[in-house]
């Protein structure tokens, strides 16, 4: 996704940094996003969290003004992104999953030549580049050819660029996928920055914990609704105080198992039929010992048993039953519709 290069345009008042009213986005046949409905408040980091294809980044092509929605409103910091979509472009910053920078020329002087764009002086630009260089740890690298430069690197350089505008909200479509978990966590330590120093944050990620560890309120998306949301405890608290685990040795008595895990606790569990596993909410973990009689009554045998407190996994397996599996309906079907970038 390629950065938006203008000038700075200060954002209104108003407590939402973005609004989003039951936008729907179509490609073909298939409905990409179905009715999305979101609010995060300025100064704050939102996580949108789901598997590819749930519509995550056609969520946020729409609000960033990229794809004219099929339906529904929204705003950004009060502006309609239909109506008002060069002013909008001036109040946003965008980052995705891949490094959108010259690989012929050296960090510094990518940051020089974005700064210029933006109507820095040569000197001003010249100052920009050094300071965010030293921001995102590439000081030692500012002369070296990105060609040279590691998926982390070229990941922070990215978003390096797109902050030159110092835009009040900034769109991270997914901005540690693919890095090792040490540079992942330099990320998060740069994005909680950003928000310390006055940005919003709006965050759409994969990774489970990656919204657990960053995000101040957090909706889960699933075949194009938002499913769930609220802040990564109320989501936890909304599946129980704690989660039972099953494995049963024999994979055909599975669905048995369900039923019985279902009729004892009073819950509807999650199954994952390749591991051969059940998950459940629990209230009471007392109430172990009654669901262990009625599996040994049944004949069923356990490979495993653990209750533990629950976790973003749990919350998303149980709210969708399923997890957090790949699939590449919505990626394929937006760049069959790549014509239709309202730019």
């Amino acid at each position: 996704m390629s950065h938006f290069i203008n000038k700075r345009h200060e954002p209104n008042n108003g407590d939402w940094a973005v609004e989003a009213n039951g936008l729907v986005k179509h490609f073909g046949d298939n409905k990409a996003v179905d009715g999305v409905y979101l609010n995060v408040r300025a100064g704050s980091i939102y996580g949108v969290l789901g598997p590819n294809g749930a519509g995550k980044t056609t969520t946020i092509r729409m609000l960033a003004t990229l794809l004219r929605p099929d339906a529904g409103t929204a705003q950004i910091f009060g502006r309609d992104i239909v109506k008002e979509s060069q002013v909008v472009r001036q109040l946003i910053g965008v980052t995705g999953q891949y490094a959108s920078v010259d690989e012929s020329l050296s960090a510094t002087e990518n940051l020089v030549i974005f700064s210029r764009l933006l109507g820095l002086s040569r000197a001003e630009s010249k100052r920009k580049a050094k300071e965010l260089l030293e921001e995102f740890g590439l000081t030692e690298a500012a002369k070296r050819p990105l060609k040279n430069f590691s998926g982390g690197m070229r990941r922070r350089l990215d978003l390096a660029a797109s902050l030159i505008a110092q835009p009040p909200l900034i769109f991270l479509d997914e901005p540690t996928t693919g890095l090792d978990p040490r540079t992942r966590s330099q990320m998060w330590d740069t994005i909680r920055r950003l928000v310390n120093t006055g940005s919003t944050v709006l965050l759409t990620t994969q990774y489970l914990e990656e919204a657990d560890q960053l995000a101040d309120r957090i909706a889960v998306i699933d075949r194009g609704k938002v499913v769930a949301e609220g802040t990564g405890d109320d989501l936890k608290a909304s599946i129980g105080t704690s989660s039972l685990h099953l494995k049963i040795q024999e994979p055909q008595q599975l669905e048995a198992a369900r039923y019985i895990v279902d009729r004892v606790l009073h819950v509807q569990s999650a199954v994952t039929p390749e591991a051969g596993k059940i998950t459940a909410p629990m209230d009471n973990p007392s109430i172990v010992t009654d669901l262990l009689i009625e599996l040994r009554g049944a004949g069923i045998q356990l490979a495993e048993i653990s209750v533990q407190k629950p976790t973003l996994d749990e919350v998303f397996l149980t709210i969708t039953g399923h997890g957090v599996e790949p699939n590449e309906t919505e990626s394929s079907a937006e760049s069959k519709e790549a014509q239709e970038v309202n730019v």
